[in-house]
C-alpha cells in the first residue's frame, strides 16, 4: 500500500515567469490559464520565487509597473516528484500556500502541484479504493483473508465488518484504512473473534 506521488497528480507543463516580467503580463497568465499564481524562475529555469493573486493585489511598490521580482514571495516553497502527496499537503498547509513548483534533481520546474490536484485524489473511484484496501491492504501487509472481512465502499465512505481473530489488529486496520487515498471516511463494525480454545473444567485425566 502506497500514497500516490506528486508526479502522479501533479501539472507538467508548468507556467513560469521571469523576474523581469511587468505586472500586466503576470495578471494576463493568471487569468488566461485559470490559475491563482505562477513561479518565477531565473535564466536556468530554477525557481526563485512565487507571485499570486494576493501579491499582486497588494502592489508593493508604487508609481512604475512593478515587476515579478518585485512582487513575488521568496524563496519558493517547492516539491519534488517522489514525494507523496500526503508531505506535500502538510508542506502547503505549513507555509500556507496553494500550490507547489515541483522541481526535478537539477533544481529545475517540471510541473506544479495545487490543492485542486490533491482534492481531485477524493473523487478516486470507490472500486479503486476498495481493490487497494483488500488486496494491497488486508491481503498482502496484514496477512488477513479477505473472506474474514467485508469491505464496502461507497462515495469515498469505507464500511468494514467481520470478524478478526486478533483484537490488537482492529485498530491497526482503521489506520491503515483511512490513510489510503480517497478515503473520505471509516466506518467500523469489525469485532474480535470469539475464542476457540478448549476450557474443560478441572485436568484430564488419562483413562
Amino acid at each position: 500500500m502506497r500514497h500516490r506521488s506528486v508526479a502522479e497528480l501533479m501539472t507538467p507543463t508548468a507556467i513560469t515567469v521571469r523576474p523581469a516580467t511587468a505586472f500586466k503580463e503576470i495578471a494576463r497568465l493568471l487569468r488566461e490559464f485559470d490559475i491563482t499564481a505562477v513561479p518565477v524562475v531565473d535564466e536556468t529555469g530554477r525557481p526563485v520565487g512565487v507571485v499570486s493573486e494576493a501579491d499582486l493585489l497588494r502592489r508593493r511598490t508604487a508609481g512604475a509597473s512593478p515587476t515579478a521580482g518585485d512582487l513575488m514571495t521568496s524563496p519558493a516553497v517547492t516539491a519534488r516528484p517522489d514525494w507523496s502527496v500526503v508531505r506535500a499537503a502538510r508542506v502547503m498547509q505549513r507555509h500556507g500556500v496553494k500550490r507547489l513548483p515541483v522541481v526535478d534533481e537539477d533544481g529545475r520546474v517540471s510541473g506544479v502541484l495545487s490543492r485542486s490536484d490533491l482534492i481531485g485524489l477524493f473523487l478516486r473511484q470507490d472500486h479503486a479504493i476498495q481493490e487497494e484496501i483488500v488486496e494491497d491492504l488486508l491481503t498482502r501487509t496484514l496477512g488477513i483473508a479477505p473472506s474474514s472481512i467485508s469491505v464496502v465502499v461507497g462515495d469515498g465512505l469505507v464500511t468494514l465488518s467481520g470478524t478478526v481473530s486478533r483484537p490488537e489488529l482492529l485498530p491497526v486496520i482503521v489506520r491503515l484504512c483511512q490513510s489510503v487515498d480517497g478515503v473520505v471516511d471509516v466506518d467500523n463494525r469489525l469485532v474480535r473473534a470469539p475464542a476457540t480454545a478448549d476450557r474443560r473444567q478441572g485436568p484430564v485425566r488419562p483413562r
